[in-house]
């Protein structure tokens, strides 16, 4: 192994300079998580035939490590175990080390993970190490592993030692004819297939499931820690608008609000943590991700598109400006997280003492930390995570304070810690672009920018869809991750299927036909390239060796399916176009999922949504044909999409001609009389076209 003294570290850090003493070939990797361990005194590789071809010719077991650049104990692991030269030495001599970013490789990661649930008694997560065979089979697996044994918890070394005295015995056989068969048997139970679409009973009994888990106290699911899961909360909105049961609405409510007023909120800064480790949202895991705070806008967004309530829609606001503010590239992309650490030391950007907040505020500070529950003593390591237990309207009311200029000096309060905030050593930002969950900022930046009539975020959609296709379309295929001008890896299912869910949104918002044409292209390429004849859609295009499984993955995670959210797309572009061969594709796709609906309901949300949406003989089309003026433009877009519809479809017809051909039905809605012209269309027919406002207006909220 080779290490080069006093190189330049991989990555930029305003708070530290280091002079490291190591450096090893992840150094040339533009992974942030990558480089977070290119200065390790452990030979690592990237996952690659580099690696692999190395462990055939050694013989030797791949110890493979999968984390990603925000994740705290991946951080812990890195400074106790790959940072140890013991530990190195013994890495280097008795194992092939790769290392994996999960965000990269999700592919990898999940297949993995999988395996690895299998073989622990304890729940699988990150950082995940795994040791396999030369031919990448897994025969074991762990989590955070310190580097020597104590209080009960195996040590990395002794591990080592473990595989190594196993592996170079006359067990060595028998330990890779397990591991063959753990993958024969995964294998097994890969498919892609059914045979009926699941009846609409799977909502209900999912939905009566969902409540018996819930916590009616602190929303969400009982028990800690607790995930903020925003498509679950969304198939709970769908449930109240389609059976007005108030239970549904109000978990709904009672989640998004215990979620605001805790912890696991940014109240300065805006922007949701990954989760909080306790019941009550209060003490959070301090990192925020991308797709976290894209797929809770979107939540907000609906909620208050429902019940109109300020708040939610104030939120939703605050996590969009704060994406816009600090997580994306000046030429459009939207950067994947935050770290939960700075200056080694969990969740200190975040927090304060009493006497910091007294420090800014001066005679004003004692309101502050009573609103938000500040203390001398603290609630986290002797700081204050701000949070609050009353509304604004019951504090002002309780303490006999107008509310409007309570709500002001609040607002300039928050804006001055801030500053103050800013000040200080920011946690690490992952600022790698993966397509994947810029499709899902793109989607809900677009749906708030029509819903709330503001013309910044669909702008920042706009944009942001300009960058992906610009940085990660390369020659007629689509990449996964973009970072310091390199595009790499070749796009998966949920790259493609967020991307086009986004694309079809900026076409219903009106923003040009071109991202309708390329929503289309992206869908013929997972028709051609992922999916199975006659059956549901691979997470990967198959082109890849390494990937010892092609899996079909239907569960939601902390993202939901992406098989699930192509149905989505497939039954809007059979709304859209009207070519059966999409709704083909979304019913190949039910029925796959069938088998898993019937075991366990609550864990295909995503999926059940579809269904609805399936069955849903009251979803529609509305074209609205322009005459030559566009008259009544802003008016439509305010009235048809500040409201929850989830089954609607809008077409703004105009005279392109490529438009109409790929639209047919659009040849002949135009325009009545030279005035712009509405009309609303269900599966197997149109009503009577309408050229007056009163009448559109009253058509249109009666649905």
């Amino acid at each position: 192994m080779k290490f080069w003294l006093n190189q330049k570290t991989a990555l930029k850090n305003e708070c530290f300079m280091t002079n490291p003493l190591y450096t090893n070939r992840l150094i040339y990797q533009k992974s942030p998580y990558l480089l977070q361990h290119a200065h390790n005194p452990v030979n690592w590789f990237a996952w690659g035939e580099e690696a692999f071809q190395a462990a055939k010719e050694k013989n030797l077991p791949i110890f493979l490590s999968i984390g990603y650049a925000t994740c705290h104990w991946c951080h812990v692991m890195e400074k106790e175990s790959f940072e140890d030269i013991e530990v190195a030495e013994l890495m280097n001599r008795h194992f092939i080390n790769i290392k994996v970013d999960r965000e990269e490789l999700p592919d990898v990661d999940g297949l993995y993970m999988e395996f690895a649930q299998s073989m622990m008694s304890g729940a699988a997560g990150w950082p995940l190490n795994i040791i396999l065979t030369p031919h990448l089979e897994p025969f074991f697996a762990a989590t955070y592993l310190p580097p020597y044994s104590a209080h009960g918890m195996m040590g990395l070394t002794d591990l080592i030692e473990h595989i190594s005295e196993l592996w170079n015995s006359e067990e060595q056989q028998q330990v890779i004819e397990q591991a063959q068969k753990i993958v024969e048997v995964f294998a097994e139970s890969v498919h892609s297939y059914g045979e009926k679409i699941p009846e609409p009973d799977f909502i209900s009994l999912a939905t009566d499931l969902l409540y018996k888990m819930a916590d009616p106290i602190y929303g969400g699911i009982k028990g800690a820690p607790k995930f903020p899961i925003g498509y679950q909360y969304r198939f709970m909105m769908n449930e109240f608008l389609a059976t007005q049961d108030m239970r549904a609405l109000y978990l709904v409510e009672k989640t998004l609000v215990m979620m605001y007023r805790g912890g696991i909120y940014d109240h300065l800064g805006g922007g949701f943590s990954r989760y909080s480790i306790d019941e009550k949202w209060l003490i959070p895991h301090f990192e925020k991700m991308l797709y976290d705070n894209a797929i809770l806008a979107q939540t907000y967004l609906e909620a208050w598109q429902i019940t109109k309530k300020p708040l939610y829609q104030s939120v939703a606001r605050q996590i969009l400006n704060y994406i816009l503010a600090e997580m994306t590239h000046q030429d459009g992309g939207f950067y994947s997280a935050e770290d939960a650490d700075s200056e080694g030391h969990e969740g200190l950007y975040y927090l304060w003492t009493k006497a910091e907040i007294q420090q800014v505020l001066a005679e004003e500070a004692d309101l502050f930390c009573k609103f938000y529950n500040v203390s001398e003593e603290g609630n986290f390591e002797g700081k204050n995570i701000l949070h609050i237990t009353l509304s604004i309207e019951e504090f002002a009311i309780r303490e006999g304070l107008d509310l409007c200029m309570f709500s002001d000096q609040l607002e300039k309060q928050k804006i001055e810690l801030l500053k103050v905030r800013k000040q200080r050593c920011r946690p690490f930002q992952d600022d790698k672009i993966l397509c994947a969950w810029n499709g899902l900022m793109i989607y809900s930046l677009t749906k708030a920018g029509v819903a709330l009539d503001h013309l910044p975020y669909l702008q920042a959609a706009v944009k942001g869809a300009h960058f992906i296709k610009k940085a990660l379309w390369k020659e007629g295929r689509l990449l996964r991750r973009w970072r310091q001008e390199e595009a790499f890896f070749s796009a998966g299912l949920e790259d493609y299927a967020y991307l086009i869910r986004g694309l079809i949104a900026l076409f219903e918002a009106n923003s040009g036909v071109d991202w309708l044409l390329w929503a289309i292209h992206l869908s013929q390429i997972l028709e051609e390239k992922f999916k199975e004849e006659e059956g549901a859609f691979y997470q990967t295009d198959g082109l890849d060796p390494s990937l010892i499984i092609r899996k079909c993955q239907f569960s939601d995670g902390a993202e939901p399916s992406g098989n699930a959210v192509h149905t989505e797309n497939l039954l809007k572009l059979f709304q859209i176009t009207g070519k059966e061969k999409y709704l083909i594709q979304a019913e190949d796709i039910l029925r796959a999922v069938k088998e898993y609906l019937e075991s366990y309901s609550p864990g295909y949300c995503y999926h059940l949504m579809n269904l609805d949406y399936y069955y849903d003989d009251k979803a529609h089309v509305i074209v609205v044909a322009y005459n030559e003026n566009k008259e009544l433009e802003q008016e439509l877009k305010k009235l048809l999409f500040e409201n929850y519809h989830p089954h609607r479809v809008v077409i703004w017809r105009n005279e392109d001609l490529e438009l109409q051909e790929l639209i047919p039905i659009l040849k002949e809605q135009k325009p009545i009389d030279q005035k712009t012209t509405l009309y609303l269309c269900y599966e197997t027919h149109c009503e009577k076209p309408l050229t007056s406002w009163q009448k559109m207006r009253q058509v249109i909220e009666k649905i």
